[in-house]
């Protein structure tokens, strides 16, 4: 366990959960399911057990250091990494990975993003050390698949050799395919959903690093010596100025030849847009998600998020999003959410506050 590490990427901004997440404060900072505790909050607490809480590292944007402070006051100052710019996954999991690899390098290393949802946390941390367990002996690449049930194009595809083993050997690795790509995966049977979720130890990843994106490692390999001293700050950002924006699926994952995936089952959902929240909310016999001071009529499959302090009545809606947030009320039919980002967008050139 001490060689154990987990890396939350806590930077994004969630723009699809909009008008909740914000750039100010974004929807891992959020307690979006009413249970006392931000969505941050609850990935931590879901790593008892797998690692000593010292080996727990957040990697989030400069702007949100006082936000994660203020949510997790026992993590340490060395276990924040700040990224200056948003780089996407891949620039990300480099900079924790050789931070890590610099104090320990037989770390085991586990790496999740800070805003999904996992409804069942002890098979969830049973998955996981079923993941460790391998990449403890081997230098892999495991990620966790989730049985889809529905040709989602938000998601990327991992179509893996079916045999006994518990962690399978991936064939191949689709990142967001169009649908009817989707509706063929699905039907095929051996594909299962990309969590998100990644465990490798800190060989393999420096490696494929190395192999894949050999511009991302020259950047951070340049840095060794400055982790966990004070010129580390200086140092990243200078690197980020010089990393592109590439993801760790595009990356790597698309193209490693030593990639395995392990079947999992623990009530996921990457709680990416409002359709996400309705369907793990519990509903109301209207079949409606609501949270705060409602009087709803002839209302039905719809999800409703208001100000507490507010009165919201609703008359003949079905199959609709009511969201208000901090000046900002959206209305949308739920099958057309995809068009949220466009609407951020639009209110982002009215005035910066809105998006």
């Amino acid at each position: 366990m001490q060689n154990t590490y987990v890396v939350i990427m806590a930077g994004g901004v969630g723009s699809r959960f909009w008008p909740f997440s914000r750039t100010t404060f974004p929807k891992q900072f959020h307690d979006v399911l009413g249970t006392g505790k931000s969505l941050l909050q609850q990935t931590v607490e879901r790593f008892e057990g797998v690692c000593p809480p010292e080996n727990i590292y957040i990697v989030t944007s400069n702007e949100y250091q006082e936000l994660v402070q203020q949510q997790l006051p026992a993590i340490k100052e060395d276990q924040i990494l700040l990224e200056p710019y948003r780089r996407n996954t891949a620039p990300c999991i480099a900079y924790a990975s050789y931070k890590i690899a610099s104090k320990n390098p037989d770390a085991n290393i586990v790496v999740a993003p800070a805003d999904h949802i996992i409804l069942k946390e002890n098979v969830f941390r049973d998955t996981i050390k079923v993941a460790l367990a391998s990449t403890r002996q081997e230098d892999i690449l495991v990620t966790l698949g989730i049985q889809p049930n529905r040709p989602d194009t938000g998601y990327g595809y991992i179509q893996y050799i079916p045999d006994k083993r518990t962690v399978k050997k991936v064939k191949t690795f689709t990142e967001k395919p169009h649908h009817e790509l989707a509706v063929q995966f699905l039907e095929s049977g051996d594909f299962v959903w990309n969590a998100g979720i990644f465990v490798w130890n800190a060989r393999a990843i420096k490696q494929a690093i190395r192999q894949y994106i050999p511009e991302i490692a020259e950047i951070f390999e340049d840095g060794e010596r400055t982790f966990f001293t004070d010129q580390e700050a200086g140092f990243i950002n200078k690197a980020y100025s010089h990393c592109g924006n590439i993801s760790v699926d595009n990356g790597i994952m698309e193209k490693a030849d030593n990639v395995h995936v392990v079947l999992s089952d623990f009530g996921w959902s990457d709680l990416g847009t409002w359709k996400s929240l309705y369907e793990v909310s519990s509903k109301d016999q209207h079949n409606n998600v609501t949270d705060g001071q409602l009087l709803l009529y002839n209302t039905q499959n719809c999800i409703v998020k208001t100000p507490k302090d507010k009165l919201v009545v609703i008359n003949g809606l079905e199959d609709f999003i009511v969201a208000e947030y901090d000046g900002v009320l959206l209305i949308c039919k739920k099958d057309e959410e995809q068009r949220v980002k466009e609407f951020v967008a639009d209110a982002k050139q009215l005035h910066s506050k809105f998006s």
